[in-house]
């Protein structure tokens, strides 16, 4: 995880510090990769993981292993999504984990990422045009945050029969 596709921080600490979804005038706030905090305005917040918590899920949120050949099958139970995401002051809002293919692991509510409609356990399918569906996490996460500011994402769903 880069530090422009950060995770936010629990509600409890944005209200704490006036931030929020919808509010004006709040300043959202996220942690770094290295785990220290910044808020919108990239002003350092100190780290005190133990009085407040980080949205954090080391494990992965999907139920079970997928293929590419899987998503890729003519008539499977997937169906495909293109998201144009602009980058904010500190990111995109979500994060992507995984290896061959990568899936959304985590979003940020009040990000860029959510506004566009991208959801948790997404499978990406292109950055940019580009098929990564054979790129691991580091790859994928290397190629948003060298790129364009505005991001064209494809991913697969799963459809809800």
């Amino acid at each position: 995880m880069g530090p422009r596709t950060a995770v936010a921080l629990s509600k409890e600490v944005k209200t704490a510090a006036g931030g929020g979804c919808g509010g004006q005038g709040g300043a959202r706030l996220r942690s770094c990769s290295d785990g220290s905090r910044y808020s919108r305005r990239g002003v350092s917040l100190p780290n005190n993981s133990s009085s407040s918590p980080v949205l954090y899920s080391p494990k992965s949120v999907l139920k079970r292993p997928v293929s590419t050949e899987e998503l890729q099958r003519p008539g499977g139970p997937y169906i495909k999504k293109t998201f144009t995401i602009v980058g904010d002051a500190v990111g995109w809002g979500f994060v992507v984990r995984g290896n061959r293919p990568c899936h959304i692991q985590a979003v940020e509510p009040c990000g860029p990422a959510a506004a566009a409609g991208m959801k948790v356990c997404q499978f990406v399918v292109s950055v940019n045009g580009l098929n990564v569906l054979n790129l691991d996490y580091r790859t994928v996460s290397h190629l948003i945050l060298t790129g364009p500011r505005t991001v064209v994402m494809e991913v697969m769903e799963e459809t809800d029969h």
